[in-house]
């Protein structure tokens, strides 16, 4: 990207460009500023950030003895993705506004990390809208991104904008005028279009910016979350910059649907969710138990490795500590309501943080005893909507391998790097090759809501970027997306058809040590707050689950296997050689399935095949008298007859390894 610098002495703009300087008359917009240096940057240009606050292109610099700092927004970066998803959610509003006079509009924000979709648009129609509607809705857009549409901008009196929503009876569009507009507010319109938005932008200069969008489902939601507010219509799309993208992501997502883990989680017996116990809590089944123990396997051996401690701690805790620690102030949507327990109140779980911090408590620390560091395998418990739940990846209980590091500021850079290496050595030993990080700071325009001084934010951020330079990690920087408290990097990976999955963090926090008083005593004989970082690597162990069963659709490393050697006898005499083979491998430790039944072979093969086993074992007579077995891979089909022992050296070689 490039970087422009303005110095606005009031009737001229003095623009730096690389190493380049030059004045334009003022006043000017930001085409302008980009154009006298380079006009080939506004092929690509979508909008543009002003001391990183993002504005559209056609934005006037404000005349200002102060240097403007200006970034373009380009087509191909992740920020221009999310000026066209949000400018196609608006689009796709003002269509139902044309279609459906009297529908009610209540946010449309960009997706940017969820593989389904790209964007929604929450209305309340005249009437319900089906999936019918889809298509008419979809050309409709189509037509009105034909016209080149201008996006356009006002900023307008709080009072003033209130009232033209008022006249247009948007009660929803009120609300968060009056919770969120200062004395002035932003509003956009669609020129030519009967819509208009409370909206901060920035937007395509004109609809026919956007060429490569599709709408994709409809589902319920409820206003701002609340089951107790006004009930709506979801609409998703997806949205990309180019045609070739969009079709991509749509052949994309038909293999996808093959390899849909609710699917694949019926066919394989491996979970299930009953309305009867509750929507969005997951059944394990033995088969899915026996991948989620080799899963916390390879983490327990790990985590032993690298110097963690296993902690336990309870699923409910006083609603005093929630308050405590913030999460009753700012998480409190998302949690259980309060129980009452003789005259004293709890709460389900919503994390596992200040339970750890009560561990660190529990005794006085010396620097000596840094760094601390705790691991858990935490369930914990969301009140997630309805609406909102899908299969494993968003559920209301799940286990989070969680871990707490309780570390002297020197330590920060060597526990991070740490932190980064279990990361890419996990997700490598389960074959994802291409891991992502991004470093998420603060962000230069504003810095409200973010705890602590700059002076600890500019240090935790040097630590995190060295972190990853040491290893020498290639990493986006993602201004104004850090925690309140810290700054994090978040971990990414891509499966096997080109998804990008949100996975793990590693965050700083202050705000938690402070919250809580923690202490150490330094080496100088003085108390001293800790740091902690919070890491964790699957973020849940039900949705990596999830993201598992779609990248092997189904089809587990041997490692993984529910089922690893499937031992077929071809007729009922072989039977007893059969149970042989099956007790022998067994006995190294092998989870073994002998069918025995009086089938065809064809039909136990094809069953095997079904169920994804890795290893099929064929057993016939000459099989018996030869003393071997006919080995059969789910993929390559027939690999001949070997003894039973070159075949259990084989498969102990490739379970050791963790491979395939």
């Amino acid at each position: 990207m490039h970087d422009f610098t303005i110095d606005n002495n009031m009737s001229e703009l003095n623009l730096k460009f690389g190493d380049s300087v030059r004045s334009i008359p003022a006043p000017a917009t930001v085409i302008d500023a980009i154009k006298a240096f380079d006009r080939d940057a506004l092929k690509t240009a979508l909008a543009a950030k002003v001391n990183g606050e993002e504005v559209d292109l056609n934005r006037e610099l404000a005349a200002t003895d102060e240097l403007i700092a200006i970034e373009p927004i380009t087509v191909n970066s992740r920020d221009g993705l999310e000026v066209i998803r949000h400018s196609t959610a608006h689009l796709l509003a003002a269509a139902l506004l044309e279609l459906f006079p009297g529908t009610k509009l209540g946010v449309g924000p960009a997706l940017l990390d969820d593989p389904r979709y790209g964007f929604y648009y929450d209305v309340i129609a005249p009437r319900n809208l089906t999936t019918e509607d889809l298509p008419v809705i979809e050309k409709k857009m189509r037509e009105m991104a034909k016209r080149d549409l201008k996006y356009r901008r006002e900023v307008v009196e709080k009072a003033e904008i209130l009232k033209i929503f008022e006249e247009r009876g948007e009660p929803l569009k009120c609300e968060l005028i009056i919770e969120k507009a200062d004395d002035t507010a932003t509003i956009y319109y669609i020129d030519g279009s009967p819509f208009i938005d409370f909206c901060l932008g920035p937007h395509v200069q004109h609809t026919g910016k956007l060429k490569a969008f599709k709408l994709l489902t409809i589902a319920g939601a409820y206003w701002r979350g609340d089951s107790e507010r006004a009930q709506m219509q979801r609409i998703y799309g997806i949205a990309f910059p180019t045609q070739a993208e969009l079709d991509a992501w749509v052949k994309q997502r038909e293999e996808a649907e093959k390899r849909d883990h609710r699917k694949l989680g019926r066919e394989l017996d491996l979970f299930s969710i009953d309305d009867d116990y509750g929507q969005g809590l997951i059944l394990w089944h033995p088969k899915g138990g026996i991948v989620r123990n080799e899963m916390e396997k390879l983490l327990k051996e790990e985590l032993e490795r690298r110097g963690y401690s296993f902690v336990y701690t309870p699923h409910i805790a006083k609603r005093d500590l929630w308050v405590k620690s913030g999460h009753e102030g700012n998480y409190s949507d998302s949690m259980y309501a309060p129980t009452s327990i003789e005259d004293e109140e709890y709460r389900l779980k919503p994390m596992n943080c200040p339970f750890h911090i009560g561990i660190y408590k529990s005794s006085q620390r010396s620097y000596r005893d840094l760094p601390q560091r705790y691991s858990e395998m935490g369930t914990v418990y969301r009140a997630e909507l309805s609406g909102t739940l899908h299969g494993l990846m968003r559920v209301r209980g799940f286990t989070v391998d969680d871990a707490h590091l309780f570390v002297r500021p020197d330590q920060v850079q060597v526990e991070v790097a740490d932190c980064l290496d279990f990361a890419i050595k996990v997700f490598e030993t389960y074959g994802f090759d291409k891991v992502k990080f991004e470093l998420s700071v603060r962000g230069a325009a504003e810095n409200k809501g973010y705890l602590g001084s700059d002076e600890d934010w500019l240090s935790a951020e040097a630590q995190l970027a060295a972190a990853l330079d040491e290893r020498g990690i290639s990493y986006d920087r993602i201004e104004g997306e850090a925690a309140f408290y810290g700054p994090k990097i978040d971990i990414k990976i891509e499966d096997a058809i080109g998804r990008i999955w949100q996975l793990g963090t590693i965050q700083l926090d202050w705000n938690l040590p402070e919250r809580f008083e923690l202490e150490y005593t330094g080496d100088d004989n003085q108390k001293h707050r800790p740091i902690m970082i919070h890491r964790a690597l699957f973020g849940s162990i039900e949705r990596f689950f999830g993201v598992l069963i779609e990248h092997y659709a189904g089809a587990f490393p041997l490692w993984l296997a529910p089922v690893q050697v499937a031992v077929l006898p071809i007729t009922d005499r072989i039977n007893e050689y059969a149970g042989e083979v099956a007790d022998k491998l067994r006995n190294r430790g092998f989870r073994v399935e002998l069918n025995s039944r009086s089938d065809k072979i064809g039909a136990k093969i094809r069953d095997a095949q079904l169920q994804k086993i890795p290893y099929m074992l064929v057993l016939g007579d000459k099989e018996f008298e030869d003393g071997k077995v006919a080995v059969r891979d789910r993929k390559e089909g027939d690999l001949g007859a070997v003894t039973l022992n070159e075949f259990i050296t084989k498969i102990e070689e490739e379970r050791a390894s963790r491979s395939r």
